[in-house]
């Protein structure tokens, strides 16, 4: 198979509470679907932590500081109404950032063209100074900032199909025309932004989707809105932040998406990356909320990744 797996045990010891939707059992239950024996032979990379100049390329420093300090020794402690720290958490957020920017460098120098990673918390809704929405470093903003400075790449493109709108990600590259931000959504839902005149600097494409759309609306969104954009912008990188709610059993949100729509996109995005890009792709984890749902999207997603 080409594509590899990064991910690391201390993304289970982030834990916001036996109640919060995002527990350590998506991940298990996705590194569960993962342990299927046709993965046999991929490769598995133990993802590194995040430096600091990686985070403070997206984040600011006080924010950074506050993930990094904040950290309760024991219990938990609030950032907001949704977003939750434990012991443990700064160290998964680093994790998870550090396993996008690993699968970066990987797949620019040529070792490895398509990477999954296997991460926890999410970070897509993580803005330049705070963090929301189950989100404490937006891993994949990071990853695309160290292709644009330490590789020196000029087009990287983040194609987001999570059902909520990554706004954390959209605010970082809103002005930056070097990354194209491209989501498709559920709306109205959390966060509340992501209409389709929010463009940026020319580089943000949204496609909301009404609440009970599925295979036939999500299809025809990109068919229409964000394969074309994609094609135009011609991307070096394509990294792809991989939710997995909007799955029809996913209780947080209502389209009703499969594992053959999840199959179907990702095939779409790794023929695009195979002729701008050199094939390669870095997908990461971010929502999703039904356990199996997840396995299904899971296997779905990295099947299609791995052909």
């Amino acid at each position: 198979m080409t594509v590899s797996i990064y991910t690391h045990v201390r993304c289970l010891d982030h834990d916001p509470g036996a109640d919060h939707p995002e527990s350590p059992a998506r991940l298990a239950a996705v590194l569960d679907a993962l342990a299927d024996p046709r993965y046999a032979g991929v490769e598995r990379i133990e993802a590194p932590r995040a430096l600091r100049e990686q985070l403070a390329r997206v984040h600011r420093s006080e924010m950074i500081d506050v993930i990094l300090t904040q950290e309760p020794q024991s219990g938990f402690h609030r950032l907001d109404a949704d977003t939750v720290m434990s012991p443990g958490s700064a160290e998964a957020a680093l994790r998870a950032a550090g396993a996008v920017c690993a699968a970066v460098d990987a797949a620019i120098d040529g070792r490895r063209r398509r990477a999954f990673c296997a991460v926890r918390p999410p970070g897509h809704h993580a803005t330049p100074s705070v963090p929301m929405g189950f989100c404490l470093f937006n891993s994949v903003a990071v990853g695309a900032a160290h292709a644009l400075v330490q590789h020196g790449l000029a087009r990287v493109a983040i194609v987001d199909f999570d059902v909520h709108h990554g706004n954390g990600t959209q605010d970082i590259f809103w002005n930056d025309a070097r990354v194209m931000y491209a989501s498709s959504h559920q709306s109205p839902l959390y966060p509340g932004t992501g209409a389709r005149g929010e463009t940026g600097a020319g580089n943000i494409v949204n496609a909301p989707l009404s609440a009970g759309s599925g295979s036939a609306e999500f299809r025809q969104a990109y068919e229409t809105i964000v394969l074309p954009a994609l094609e135009a912008f011609a991307p070096q990188l394509v990294m792809i932040s991989a939710g997995f709610d909007a799955h029809r059993l996913d209780p947080l949100a209502s389209l009703q998406l499969t594992g053959d729509d999840y199959a179907w996109v990702t095939a779409r995005l790794v023929e695009l990356a195979d002729r701008h890009a050199l094939g390669r792709i870095v997908s990461s984890l971010e929502g999703g909320y039904s356990l199996e749902g997840l396995r299904e999207a899971t296997l779905a997603h990295v099947d299609a990744l791995s052909r």
